[in-house]
């Protein structure tokens, strides 16, 4: 059996139900399940093949989960690209899976033309549907990869078995108490496994309804809060924020919903409590792209008594916190390594066995981020022990932007940490050492990032230093250039 039967089987139990609503239009699980099957048979009879990849670039549209479904059936995996990077970025990606096809939007056009794979547009109509293609794929198969850039700068491609978004799936039912009856609204993009994973594909396994935005809006989140009454739904901070701050905040009915999830970064207090003095829980879903992503859960139960904390284990995966390269475990209330284990985790990363080995240790995957466990059992994040910087809910690595200031010739060196910022809870900010008689501003700097990287990744702050605190053998002191910068503001 593949991932697919999830639509399939409802289409059989209640084919009129709507599984889908975007754009003011309804899909019912019958309408879903034919286009799945001519998807099915419209990339068989175009050459994919089991193990074969399929890339997609848009925004949310409920055809990408149509080719999710339909690659499952063949046993070939998707490869969705985040819209918001650059044509040079994307080549770099396809460069390392190499898609069969590629399908785009048509207001990617242009994007498209540039990665120089096969694309064919998305509009709809699936051609070159043939005869009834062999289903090979189950649920042991690759069906998902997703590029999150590494530590290095170089995009890494985390390979999702169908078996793991099942399990993932079990795990999102239970964070969320999804069944039947329930109805999300997601407006989180679903090249993320956070936009996916967490409520998408679970809702269609419960036989739920969802609501999906193309991008996320704050007044149509809190509009459809109104009109279409979801009973859960998923944000990240930056979201949340978006939302609270909105001239209808206060004057939207927000009774339907019985709670909303957040994660993907330490959420602030002050945006949890906001939304509990609506009178709407906010539970937490702590996770990464290698675990699909739910491994630790803050059910509603517990949301107002336990504000700030992660939750606890999810019940179809294990967490430890490792006090040691060994993995032995933390005491409580320990600060140690999360690591999580179980059938929710990728296989490895696309192409890299290097990276895949240091990622585990006796089937434990290392986050890399850091917390501790109380005698309770409730998990706290203290932070990332890599350098990876979280703003507005997207992953930025220093690396990358350290590539790309290392290409100036007036600059002697640089380095770029994360800062504090109110809107997007942390920042990307380029730390600059000029060589000596170089004349380079502020502007200047900003400008080497354009057409290089995506927007959101630019460092929003710029600081010319005269030197960068080092150790003894010429590493960046990222702790200590924090504090330096910590000075300088105050």
């Amino acid at each position: 059996m593949n991932l697919s039967r999830i639509v399939e089987r409802w289409a059989e139990h209640f084919p009129a139900k709507v599984a889908l609503h975007f754009h003011g239009a309804d899909w019912s699980y019958a309408m879903l399940w034919e286009r799945v099957e001519e998807a099915t048979r419209a990339l068989a009879a175009s050459g994919v093949a089991k193990g074969e990849r399929v890339a997609f670039l848009g925004t949310n549209h409920p055809d990408m989960l149509v080719l999710l479904f339909a690659l499952a059936r063949l046993g070939a995996i998707l490869v969705p690209l985040n819209w918001r990077l650059t044509a040079a970025e994307h080549r770099v990606i396809v460069g390392d899976c190499a898609p069969r096809l590629l399908y785009y939007e048509p207001e990617y056009q242009a994007h498209a033309a540039a990665l120089g794979t096969p694309a064919r547009v998305l509009d709809g109509k699936w051609r070159e549907a043939g005869g009834s293609p062999a289903l090979e794929g189950c649920d042991s198969d690759d069906v998902l990869i997703v590029y999150t850039s590494g530590t290095t700068g170089r995009p890494k491609g985390a390979v999702l078995q169908q078996s793991a978004l099942l399990w993932n799936g079990f795990n999102s039912i239970h964070a969320h108490d999804l069944s039947q009856a329930d109805h999300v609204l997601n407006a989180l993009p679903m090249f993320h496994v956070g936009g996916l994973n967490n409520q998408t594909l679970p809702a269609l396994l419960a036989g739920a309804t969802v609501t999906l935005h193309k991008r996320f809006d704050p007044g149509l989140w809190l509009a459809d809060v109104t009109r279409r009454k979801p009973t859960v739904s998923i944000l990240v901070p930056a979201t949340m924020q978006a939302i609270v701050q909105h001239p209808d905040w206060e004057r939207t009915d927000l009774s339907s919903l019985k709670m909303i999830n957040s994660g993907s970064m330490v959420v602030p207090d002050s945006l949890i409590r906001a939304f509990h003095a609506r009178g709407v829980p906010v539970g937490q879903i702590y996770g990464c792209t290698e675990t699909a992503p739910i491994a630790v859960v803050l059910l509603k139960e517990d949301a107002y008594a336990m504000v700030g904390s992660a939750g606890k284990p999810a019940p179809h995966c294990e967490v430890r916190i490792a006090a040691d390269e060994r993995g032995a475990e933390a005491p409580a209330d320990e600060v140690g390594e999360l690591w999580v284990r179980g059938p929710n985790v990728m296989r490895g990363y696309w192409n890299d066995p290097e990276a895949t080995r240091a990622a585990f240790v006796d089937g434990w995957f290392r986050t890399g981020d850091l917390a501790r466990r109380d005698a309770n059992g409730f998990f706290w994040i203290a932070g990332r022990s890599k350098d990876m910087i979280i703003s507005g809910g997207e992953n930025i690595y220093p690396a990358e932007l350290e590539n790309v200031l290392a290409d100036c010739a007036a600059i002697a060196e640089a380095a770029v940490i994360g800062v504090e910022d109110p809107k997007w809870g942390e920042a990307a900010c380029a730390c600059v050492v000029r060589k000596p008689g170089a004349e380079l501003d502020e502007q200047a700097v900003r400008a080497l990032f354009d057409d290089r990287l995506a927007r959101y990744k630019h460092p929003r702050r710029v600081v010319f230093l005269e030197s960068l605190p080092k150790n003894a053998l010429g590493k960046v002191q990222k702790f200590d250039l924090r504090k330096l910068l910590e000075t300088r503001r105050a």
